[in-house]
């Protein structure tokens, strides 16, 4: 069980015991947080509990239909290469400076701007200029037609950020978060603890609900879980499966499953041998039985990969997930030049208990065809340095196993930075490598094209060519649960892996 300092604690369970009067919760995650800047996070976690402080143009409901939130709506000029939004009037910065057109200018000023170095640039790379038309007017000049454009600026990290802190050292921003959001900072120690509070002038009124959140990472599974059974946690992210059917014979517990956009992969350095020959690559997915992990691992609660993204992804492709075949692996890796298998190495991307647990599995089940696995879970710091800070020249990774939710809801959020050349880390997280010139120019031509059918066909095509390919060995598709105390009510679950908590409340 992972022992937690005395101090933390009393403060914990002081906020539980405050929570029924004062309307304080607990919230227990799965990993330590990595930043408050959401431009610079590449992880889910974070972006979410970003948004305490942090609200974007337009975002996502529980359902991830699109809406508007500090946007009233936008129009697109025929060439689709000008992007004028509105803006709701009347909000603040919990500063108490104004949201305006200027802000926003500012905002995506910094995270285009390459010499800032932050995690997202990629993602609003194609931003050519910002104009402040007047004070609730902003028009985006792309470099190109980008016809996912609006489901970019409704992506978590997409947010506002006070002015006044966007000069700081990106280091400072981290730990000094401003924006228009629900909650303000009040105490925060990434490994530890995250506790925000109400923000007295939040712009919806009534909301929020909460006078004060804590935000808890505890790695360990079965000690999240303990927290919300003894009442010392009142939401519990990421629930392991198999204390699904145990949660649910509390009647002050709620447990909450359902599909999601998370999918998992092994990355495949595809520069280095043996994995660079599609032999290989295809073996490591005739050789793992998905059935079988879905079984032991989930206990149900996720399904096989059938494509190279989920089938809640706008435009994602199904083919069917690949067979288990020991024979048709084995055969491949001798045709490979691998009669007798290989030894590599592969990482996970966070030392969590279900990913002790998941390479394990995967480490007795590629025995079976040769390939002896040398495993290694990861904590935060190690992934950011040892692949997501590392191009493919100095790259150690061999294998290393992570997931994915698009959380712009659309295909090219899934393609572009996982599989496109200009992708590599430190850029973005095509971590395996992967570079297919006809999928780089079709992933292009996609994004040019506002005509549903011939974008449609165009990824079709793409994800065709990716598959045949196998960059990766292709594993789950989640099922997102999470319990929560039963008298906690609308702090919701999203389908990329993600919460939502703005109107939650203790009834």
């Amino acid at each position: 069980m992972t022992r937690f300092p005395k101090a933390l604690l009393v403060l914990a369970l002081a906020g539980v015991g405050a929570a029924a009067s004062a309307a304080e919760i607990t919230v227990s995650v799965y990993s330590a947080f990595t930043t408050l800047d959401p431009y610079d996070a590449s992880d889910t976690l974070s972006q979410n509990v970003a948004k305490s402080f942090y609200e974007g143009l337009f975002g996502f409901d529980k359902d991830m239909k699109l809406q508007n939130v500090l946007a009233e709506g936008y129009e697109v000029s025929d060439d689709g290469l000008v992007y004028t939004v509105k803006l709701r009037k009347g909000v603040k910065f919990s500063d108490g400076e104004p949201f305006n057109a200027a802000a926003v200018k500012a905002n995506f000023e910094r995270v285009i701007n390459p010499d800032n170095h932050l995690t997202r640039y990629t993602l609003y790379k194609n931003i050519d200029r910002i104009e402040a038309v007047d004070d609730y007017t902003v028009k985006f000049h792309l470099k190109e037609a980008f016809s996912a454009f609006i489901n970019q600026l409704a992506h978590p990290s997409g947010v506002m950020m006070c002015p006044k802190i966007l000069n700081l050292p990106k280091k400072d921003i981290a730990f000094n978060p401003c924006g228009t959001g629900p909650y303000t900072l009040e105490k925060y120690n990434p490994a530890e603890y995250l506790i925000v509070k109400k923000n007295p002038n939040y712009w919806q009124a009534g909301l929020p609900k909460l006078e004060r959140i804590n935000f808890r990472p505890v790695l360990e599974d079965a000690t999240r879980v303990a927290m919300l059974r003894t009442g010392e946690a009142q939401y519990c992210d990421v629930v392991p499966p198999e204390q699904v059917e145990r949660l649910k014979e509390s009647k002050d517990i709620v447990v909450s499953v359902s599909p999601s956009i998370v999918q998992r992969q092994i990355y495949l350095n595809n520069t280095k041998k043996p994995f660079s020959d599609v032999r290989v690559r295809k073996a490591l997915n005739y050789g793992l039985n998905k059935e079988a992990l879905v079984k032991v691992l989930f206990k149900g609660y996720a399904a096989p990969a059938t494509g190279v993204a989920p089938k809640g992804i706008d435009y994602a492709t199904q083919f069917g997930a690949w067979p288990y075949d020991v024979n048709k692996a084995k055969e491949l890796l001798k045709e490979a030049g691998y009669p007798n298998g290989f030894t590599a190495t592969l990482w996970a991307a966070s030392n969590s208990s279900a990913n002790q647990k998941l390479l394990q599995f995967l480490q007795q089940q590629y025995s079976r065809i040769g390939v002896k696995l040398q495993v290694r879970a990861l904590e935060a710091g190690q992934r950011v340095s040892l692949v997501q800070s590392v191009g493919p020249d100095k790259s150690q990774m061999e294998m290393f196993t992570w997931g994915w939710s698009a959380s712009t809801g659309e295909l090219d959020w899934v393609l572009r930075p996982l599989l496109a050349t200009s992708s590599f880390p430190p850029a973005n997280s095509n971590y395996g490598f992967y570079s297919n010139p006809k999928v780089d120019n079709a992933l292009v031509a996609a994004l040019k094209t506002t005509d549903r059918t011939t974008k449609q066909k165009i990824y079709d095509e793409a994800q065709k060519m990716i598959w045949e390919d196998a960059p990766w060995v292709f594993l789950t598709v989640d099922h997102d649960i999470s319990a929560h105390a039963k008298n906690l009510v609308n702090f919701h679950s999203l389908p990329d892996g993600g919460f939502e908590f703005l109107r939650a409340e203790l009834k």
